[in-house]
């Protein structure tokens, strides 16, 4: 997750420089198909927009209308991440949030500033007006911000796992803020800081912080990098590391993207890899509701120039500039297509599309597990239909 928050953080820059390119050819190309933006009376399954065989110009022109009917069908858990950067995001909670169970606003960070002394920052991104819109769509969305353990050294980790009073202290400060700010509990990140090392230390902490966060009726949810990478190897949270923290953690947001975000094209989330993923952690159902299977709304741009995050507004001007054919990878379960600029630079664009999100959630609902979302607003609107 932190990789693709350095992507996102200039993805917005990049959309303006696609934008800016465009030939006066280009811009009598874009306005030839109309998008319509009213919300549909029926969902996209009833419209008949969840294919393999897609149409840049079907993207183009209903991509923007969501049943107006809006309803949640999934009948698993709905975390939903939202970040600072990307208003859009703010709006789609709103507008959606009676198919979320719980929100995660990328809010907050958990600093060490001497021993035993804790302090959460990023309180001045809370916004309550937009927390009460919220609510109002749904009254029984929990609003868990994510908690970054941010600039950690490798001693801070030390010295807290070898004292349990920093450990009450750091606990206790979490439910302070809670309680001050009216959050429902948190979503730590904090696994993957240690590239896998420490597991026995790390188990003992977020025990420790989850039991505080429990006994005061707050939710604790933690973020879990992969149990396989994409090279076929473990992961640095796996089976033991899952039965150990599942009795006391009220969710794991697993990270299932990012699978090619080196310079070879690749799919974001094979599907079999998903499935592999969630079933090295639990092969039985015991604790496997507690997953929320990690599904990317962003895509990514592939060129010998390196790998760009696409985000649904760049996406469709894409789109509507190159008119690719979009085709679908079987054995992935993903929408791809390539295309050419003027420097004649090679280009292998993957973002999800209806067909390769209701895949993934069928999965879900076959294994049993939630879905998380990373993040709100980067997708495109019709999506939401298929939760």
């Amino acid at each position: 997750m932190k990789s693709m928050l350095i992507f996102l953080l200039y993805a917005s820059s990049v959309c303006w420089q696609v934008g800016a390119t465009l030939s006066k050819t280009d811009a009598k190309k874009l306005q030839k198909v109309e998008a319509q933006s009213s919300p549909a009376e029926l969902s996209v399954l009833d419209r008949g927009l969840v294919v393999a065989d897609v149409q840049w110009k079907d993207i183009v022109k209903e991509e923007r209308r969501y049943c107006a009917h809006i309803k949640k069908t999934f009948e698993g858990p709905v975390l939903g991440y939202i970040t600072p950067w990307n208003a859009h995001g703010y709006d789609i909670a709103k507008q959606f949030g009676s198919k979320l169970s719980s929100v995660s606003p990328v809010w907050l960070q958990l600093r060490r500033r001497a021993p035993g002394t804790f302090d959460v920052t990023g309180l001045h991104d809370h916004d309550a007006g937009w927390v009460k819109a919220v609510r109002k769509s749904n009254k029984k969305v929990r609003m868990v911000p994510r908690v970054l353990f941010d600039g950690w050294s490798y001693q801070d980790y030390m010295s807290v796992f070898g004292s349990e009073d920093e450990i009450e202290e750091l606990s206790g400060e979490l439910v302070d803020v809670a309680k001050t700010e009216g959050f429902d509990g948190f979503t730590l990140e904090l696994w993957s800081q240690l590239g896998g090392n420490k597991r026995k230390e790390l188990i003992h902490l977020v025990k420790h912080i989850c039991e505080t966060l429990n006994a005061k009726k707050l939710d604790c949810i933690l973020v879990i990098p992969p149990a396989v990478t994409s090279a076929g190897t473990p992961g640095m949270f796996g089976r033991e590391e899952f039965e150990e923290l599942a009795p006391v953690v009220d969710g794991f947001s697993l990270m299932t993207y990012d699978y090619s975000s080196g310079p070879r094209a690749g799919p974001s989330s094979p599907l079999s890899w998903i499935r592999d993923c969630v079933l090295q952690l639990a092969p039985n159902t015991q604790w496997r509701q507690k997953i929320l299977l990690g599904m990317n709304l962003y895509g990514l741009d592939f060129s010998s120039h390196g790998t760009e995050p696409v985000l649904g507004g760049r996406y469709i001007e894409i789109l509507r500039e190159q008119r690719p054919k979009i085709l679908w990878d079987e054995y992935s379960a993903e929408h791809h297509f390539s295309y050419k600029r003027s420097s004649a630079v090679k280009h292998v664009v993957y973002y999800p599309s209806l067909k390769s999100i209701h895949m993934r959630i069928s999965l879900a609902t076959e294994l049993g597990t939630g879905i998380s979302l990373w993040e709100m607003g980067q997708g495109l609107d019709y999506f939401y239909d298929l939760l």
